[in-house]
C-alpha cells in the first residue's frame, strides 16, 4: 500500500467501499473461517471447504427458540462435479461490498465455477447462482443438527438464560418436510414456550388474565430451498448457456437434473406465528422470489441499488498523512467500513442486534485459559438470548453520525411493544405508575429468570437476586438519549410518537413517582447502584447525568403536550447536582456518586459517564478540564470489547489517546477467525458486536462532535491519518470534506444555513 494522494472513489458515490472488500485464495478449515452477507435481517456464514464443497449457515434475527435462544435456522450444502475446490487449484472468494455479495470463483482455467451469493436487501430470500467454462452438476443439501427434543444442560443451559433451572429445559427438533418437486422444506416450530412461566415467577401474571399474547408458542422459523428454472443465462454466463432444472434427491438434497453450464437456486426464509405448520409452510412457499433467470437479474440490480446507496450516504476514508502510516489508516478504515457492514446485515429485522454474535455465530472450540472452555455449536452465544443493555447500546449510538437511521428502529420498538409489561412491573412492585426496564431482559421484556432468582420463599416481588443488576437504572435514561437523539437528527416524528415518546413519557414518570426528595427537595435515588461496580450507592452520576440531560434535551422540542412539560419542569428543577469529588490536588472531578458503599464489583469507570453517553465534559464544553482531570485519574485504563476509553478520549479531544485506542481495537479481531470484523470474544462471544462500534463511535467523534446546534470538526483528530468523510449531525445536517495533514481542506455542508454552525477545533494533544 503507498500514500496515493488524492483519494480514487471512482465513478459511483459508493465506489470507494471497493477499495476494502475481503478476499480470500484458499478455502477455509471452518464455519470459524467463514465470511458473512445478510439484508439485516437474514445472514449467512459462508466458506469453502478444501476438496470439499462450499457451506453456509443462515442465520435470522427473530428465531427465538421455545426457550428463547436465538438459533441458527440450518445450513446449506453445495456440492459441485467436477470439484473446483479440490487442493491446488486456483481459488477466490471476495466479499462485494458494493454489491452486497459475495463472490467465488474456483478452478482451473477452462473449466473455473463462479458462484455467486446474496441476501435479497428487499425480500426474505437468499439466492445461490452458478456459472461455469464448461457443464457441471450441481446438489443442494440441507444439514439439521436439532433432530430430537434434548434437554439443555450446561453451557446450552446458560445459552437459555435459563441456569439453575429448578425443573428441566427442553427444546424440540427441527422438522424436514416430505413432498415432491424440486423443493427442500424445514422448520423449528415451538410447542412449548417458556413465556408464561417466567411471568408467573415474576409475579406478573396479572398480564396472562389481560390476554398478553405469548411470543414464543407457535413461532415457527425455516426456509424453502427451490431450484432455479431453466429460462436463460445469469449474469456472467456465456452466451447461450442454459439453467439446468433440479430434482429431489431424498428430503434432504435437491440436484440438478442434467449436466449445464449454469445452475441457481433460492431459499425463501419465514418466521411466523401460525395457529399450524402447515400455516408456516403455505405462507413460506408462497413468498415471492425471482425464480427465473431474468427476474433474478432485475431483483439483483435492485439489491444492488440499496446497497450502493448505503455506501454512498456515509463513508469514513483513511490514508496515511505519510507512508509510515498507511497500514495502521487502512486498517482503521476497513474495520470501520466493516463494522458498519456488519451492522446493516444484522441491523433491519424485528428485533435489535444481539451484541454477543449478532445472526453470525459459529462453530467454535474455545478456551479462555480460566475457566470456560468447550466445543461450542453454531447456536450457542455466551450470554444468552437476553438482551444487555450497556452491550447492546453501542451499535447504535455509532448508527447516528453514519445516517443509519433506519437500523435503529428495532431498538426503539422492543421497548415499546414491552410497555405494557413494564408498567404492570411497576405497579406490581411498587405500586405506583411508569416504567423500567431491567438491564438485563428478554425480548418480552422481563428479567432473565436466574438473574430475578427462582426461589422467592420470604423475598418480596421485584426483589432481584442479582445484585449487579438489582438497582441498576442507568440503562432507561440511556435508551432515552438514543431515542432523542435519534428524533433530532432525522425529525421523523411518526417513529417518535409511535415508538420513542410513549417509552420517554412512561420511565420518566417512573423516576418522578420511585424516588424520594431529601431534606432540601431534592431526588434522592436510594436504594441505587452505580452501574455494577458499586451494589449501594446514592444519586450515582450516570443516573443523574441522564436524568438532567434528558430533561434538558426533551425540553427544548417545541411540540410537547402542556401537562408533559410542566412535570418534566418540575422533575428537573428536584434534580440534585452532578456528583464530583476533590482529587490529590484539590481539584474537582466527577465522582461516581454521592455516596458509594461496599467493595467494587466490576472495572467500568462509572465517573466518566458525565463524558460518554451524557457529554456534560467534552470539547466545547466548560466542564472539558474536568473530565480530562477525571479522564487522567481513572481506575481502570485500557480498551477491548465495551470498554468506553477510546470513545471518551475522542470527546476530550485527546487525539493520540484515541487514536491508539481505536487503531488497537481495528487490529484486534478473534485470533482463530479469518474474518478481519469478527471480533471477541473480549466480554461478550464472536463476532462482538461492542469491540468494533466502541471503536466506530470513536473515530466518527474524532472527527465531528454536536453540541446543540454547533457542529465541532476534528476536535480529537489526529495528524497522522488524512480523511475524507460523509457523516450526518442534527437537524437532517449532512457533513462532508477532507482533512490533510492537520487541516480541514475540503467542507461541504447540506442545508447550507448550517454551515455557520461549523467549527474547526483540532485536537490540543498532538
Amino acid at each position: 500500500m503507498t500514500n496515493g494522494g488524492a483519494f480514487e472513489n471512482g465513478s459511483r458515490e459508493s465506489a470507494w467501499v471497493r477499495r476494502y472488500n475481503v478476499s480470500w485464495d484458499s478455502p477455509s478449515a471452518g464455519a470459524v473461517g467463514s465470511m458473512p452477507i445478510g439484508n439485516g435481517d437474514i445472514g449467512l456464514n459462508v466458506w469453502a471447504e478444501e476438496d470439499g464443497d462450499l457451506l453456509f449457515y443462515i442465520g435470522k434475527t427473530d428465531a427465538w427458540s421455545e426457550t428463547g435462544r436465538l438459533l441458527k435456522l440450518g445450513k446449506i450444502r453445495l456440492s459441485l462435479t467436477p470439484n473446483p475446490f479440490l487442493a491446488g487449484r486456483p481459488f477466490l472468494q471476495e466479499l462485494d461490498l458494493e454489491d452486497g455479495a459475495i463472490r467465488i470463483e474456483a478452478g482451473e482455467a477452462g473449466s473455473r465455477v463462479r458462484i455467486r451469493l446474496w441476501v435479497d436487501a428487499n425480500a426474505p430470500v437468499v439466492y445461490a447462482e452458478m456459472d461455469g467454462d464448461r457443464e457441471f452438476e450441481a446438489s443442494a443439501a440441507l444439514e439439521v443438527w436439532r433432530t430430537e427434543t434434548v434437554e439443555l444442560t450446561g453451557h446450552a443451559l446458560g445459552a437459555a438464560n435459563l441456569s439453575r433451572s429448578p425443573v428441566p429445559v427442553f427444546e424440540d427438533g427441527d422438522t424436514v418436510v416430505e413432498g415432491e418437486g424440486p423443493i427442500l422444506a424445514w422448520y423449528h416450530r415451538n410447542e412449548r414456550s417458556v413465556w408464561p412461566d417466567s411471568l408467573r415467577l415474576q409475579s406478573l401474571e396479572g398480564l396472562l388474565a389481560k390476554g398478553a399474547q405469548d411470543p414464543l408458542l407457535h413461532r415457527t422459523f425455516g426456509g424453502v430451498l427451490r431450484g432455479g428454472g431453466v429460462d436463460g443465462a445469469i449474469e456472467g454466463t456465456a452466451e447461450g448457456a442454459s439453467e439446468g432444472g433440479w430434482a429431489k434427491a431424498g428430503d434432504r438434497m435437491l440436484t440438478t437434473s442434467r449436466p449445464s453450464r449454469s445452475a441457481a437456486f433460492s431459499v425463501r426464509v419465514l418466521t411466523a406465528q401460525t395457529a399450524s405448520a402447515a400455516a408456516w409452510l403455505e405462507a413460506a412457499e408462497a413468498i415471492p422470489a425471482a425464480d427465473r433467470a431474468p427476474e433474478r437479474r432485475a431483483a439483483f440490480e435492485a439489491h444492488r441499488a440499496w446497497w450502493r446507496a448505503f455506501w454512498a450516504g456515509s463513508r469514513i476514508d483513511l490514508r496515511g498523512a505519510a507512508p509510515a502510516h498507511d497500514d495502521e489508516a487502512f486498517a482503521v478504515a476497513r474495520g470501520y467500513t466493516l463494522q458498519r457492514f456488519m451492522n446493516a446485515c444484522g441491523g433491519r429485522g424485528a428485533y435489535p442486534i444481539k451484541f454477543n454474535g449478532s445472526i453470525f455465530t459459529f462453530d467454535v472450540t474455545y478456551d479462555d485459559g480460566f475457566d470456560f472452555s468447550g466445543e461450542f455449536d453454531a447456536d450457542y452465544r455466551r450470554w444468552g438470548g437476553g438482551y444487555w443493555f450497556q452491550n447492546t447500546r453501542l451499535p447504535y449510538w455509532s448508527m447516528l453520525a453514519s445516517g443509519d437511521f433506519e437500523l435503529m428502529t428495532s431498538l426503539f420498538y422492543m421497548f415499546c411493544n414491552n410497555l405494557q409489561l413494564a408498567e404492570e412491573r411497576t405497579r406490581r412492585y411498587y405500586g405506583h405508575e411508569g416504567a423500567y426496564f431491567p438491564e438485563t431482559m428478554t425480548f418480552w421484556g422481563a428479567y432473565l429468570n436466574p438473574d430475578y432468582g427462582w426461589d422467592r420463599e420470604g423475598k418480596p416481588a421485584g426483589q432481584a437476586d442479582n445484585s449487579y443488576i438489582r438497582h441498576y437504572m442507568q440503562n432507561n435514561l440511556e435508551l432515552l438519549l438514543l431515542m432523542l437523539s435519534h428524533y433530532e437528527y432525522t425529525g421523523d416524528r411518526e417513529t417518535f410518537e409511535a415508538a420513542s415518546l410513549p417509552v420517554i413519557e412512561s420511565c420518566l414518570r417512573f423516576f418522578d413517582r420511585h424516588n424520594p426528595v431529601d431534606e432540601r427537595g431534592r431526588l434522592r435515588l436510594e436504594p441505587a447502584q452505580a452501574l455494577e461496580n458499586w451494589h449501594e450507592a446514592v444519586n450515582p452520576l450516570p443516573e443523574i447525568a441522564g436524568l438532567r440531560v434528558v430533561l434538558s434535551r426533551l425540553l427544548r422540542l417545541p411540540e410537547l403536550p402542556a401537562e408533559s412539560r410542566e412535570a418534566w419542569e418540575s422533575l428537573r428543577r428536584r434534580l440534585p447536582d452532578v456528583p464530583e469529588a476533590t482529587d490529590e490536588d484539590g481539584e474537582a472531578v466527577f465522582a461516581p456518586a454521592e455516596a458509594y458503599f461496599g467493595d467494587i464489583m466490576n472495572s467500568e469507570n462509572v465517573e466518566l459517564y458525565a463524558v460518554f453517553p451524557y457529554r456534560i465534559a467534552a470539547v466545547g464544553t466548560p466542564e472539558l478540564e474536568k473530565g480530562r482531570r477525571t479522564f487522567d485519574r481513572r481506575r481502570v485504563k485500557g480498551t477491548g470489547g465495551w470498554r468506553q476509553d477510546a470513545i471518551q478520549a475522542a470527546y476530550l479531544g485527546l487525539a493520540e489517546q484515541a487514536r491508539e485506542f481505536a487503531a488497537f481495537n481495528y487490529t484486534t479481531p478473534y485470533e482463530a477467525a479469518r474474518f478481519p470484523a469478527f471480533w471477541g470474544p473480549n466480554f461478550d462471544w464472536m463476532p462482538d458486536q461492542d469491540h468494533g462500534s466502541v471503536a466506530n463511535i470513536a473515530l466518527q467523534t474524532m472527527l465531528l462532535q454536536c453540541d446543540g446546534d454547533r457542529i465541532l470538526l476534528c476536535p480529537a483528530w489526529p495528524k497522522a491519518w488524512n480523511a475524507e468523510f460523509r457523516l450526518r449531525a442534527p437537524y437532517g445536517t449532512i457533513v462532508e470534506g477532507a482533512v490533510r495533514d492537520g487541516k480541514l481542506e475540503r467542507l461541504k455542508v447540506t442545508p447550507e444555513e448550517r454551515a455557520k454552525d461549523v467549527e474547526a477545533r483540532f485536537g490540543t494533544d498532538q
